[in-house]
């Protein structure tokens, strides 16, 4: 075989690799789920933290900030600190 026909081969597989990340980047774009419907109007203003420690799991963090989160009244929060040592301490920002 000639030179010429592996480079042609070469340009071929390199084309075809190239559609199917195209394909692939497409067919994953496309699949992404709409964001969810808020059971609000407006833009969310914080209105306070609130904090939890002691606990041994980054998951038990997560559901003690959203339990006290619930109970304020907030509509949406954020974590926005963690540590660790033997236990872990958190705090939210919480939204209404």
């Amino acid at each position: 075989m000639s030179h010429a026909v592996y480079e042609d081969m070469l340009m071929k597989i390199t084309s075809l690799l190239f559609a199917a990340a195209l394909a692939a980047q497409a067919d994953a774009a496309s699949s992404l789920p709409p964001p969810p419907v808020l059971p609000y109007g407006g833009p969310l203003r914080p209105v306070g933290t609130v904090s939890a420690s002691g606990v041994r799991t980054l998951d038990d963090l997560v559901a003690a900030l959203a339990d006290k989160a619930h109970r304020r009244g907030a509509i949406a929060w954020r974590v926005n600190a963690a540590s660790s040592g033997n236990r872990l301490y958190g705090s939210a920002i919480i939204y209404q």
